[in-house]
């Protein structure tokens, strides 16, 4: 099955407009993905919304978000529920710096429906770097059970690697890398499953860059395992 744990809707400041929960979902569908991941930016206010485009769209929704540390690195946390997802956005939330939103410079942040109606407009900022660590989200997303995944790690910004100069030591679900570079990832680290996403901000990336994963439950203990046996592959 085709696997892509990261992508943003129109929640996303960087994002654009056209990139609705529902859009993402049936695009993806029609590109023969089977389960996919909405990660906007420090929230999960979108996730109701993908969950159930996702439903309709005969695929399976990962619901989480892509959380900006305090190093400024990005990062997954994947859950398989949008219940779950919000519980891990408001301790997100709290811990958001209170920049207001630049319209102008970004756009707006909207949270829509199932429907693609406007349903909030979010005014603080939501590309901002929390104030918790790499390592206090990983322990936090990983005790409410969710997946911890550094995202393109070899990016040259906001990056484990280009803020950090390192991978630091410790047990990740997965790390996210950009395609050309999997292979050598692979054999860098042979030990940890080493994905590749799309990243999506734009209805034509969309599916661009997913990757093959087989499990037998769609549960997150399920989603842990399969990746795991991508290294004895």
């Amino acid at each position: 099955m085709l696997a892509d744990f990261h992508n943003h809707s129109c929640l996303s400041p960087c994002a654009s407009l056209e990139m609705s929960p529902r859009k993402l979902a049936w695009t993806a569908a029609a590109a023969g993905v089977g389960i996919m991941a909405l990660t906007d930016h420090n929230s999960a206010r979108n996730t109701p919304a993908f969950a159930a485009a996702c439903r309709e769209a005969g695929i399976m929704p990962l619901c989480g978000l892509e959380i900006t540390t305090a190093e400024e690195c990005h990062v997954l946390a994947l859950f398989d529920t949008p219940a779950a997802a919000l519980e891990m956005g408001t301790w997100v939330w709290e811990a958001l710096p209170d920049y207001p939103l630049d319209i102008e410079r970004f756009g707006d942040q909207p949270v829509v429906d199932e429907h693609e109606m406007i349903v909030e407009l979010i005014d603080t900022l939501l590309t901002s770097a929390i104030h918790h660590t790499f390592q206090e989200i990983q322990d936090e997303t990983q005790r409410r059970g969710g997946l911890f995944i550094p995202a393109h790690i070899n990016r040259q910004a906001f990056s484990v690697e280009s803020q950090l100069g390192f991978l630091p030591p410790g047990h990740y679900d997965a790390i996210e890398v950009l395609a050309p570079q999997a292979c050598a990832y692979q054999q860098r680290y042979p030990d940890i499953p080493v994905i590749t996403a799309s990243d999506a901000h734009a209805p034509e990336q969309i599916a661009k860059h997913p990757f093959q994963l087989d499990f037998s439950h769609p549960t997150i203990p399920a989603i842990r395992e399969a990746l795991a046996n991508l290294t004895r592959l």
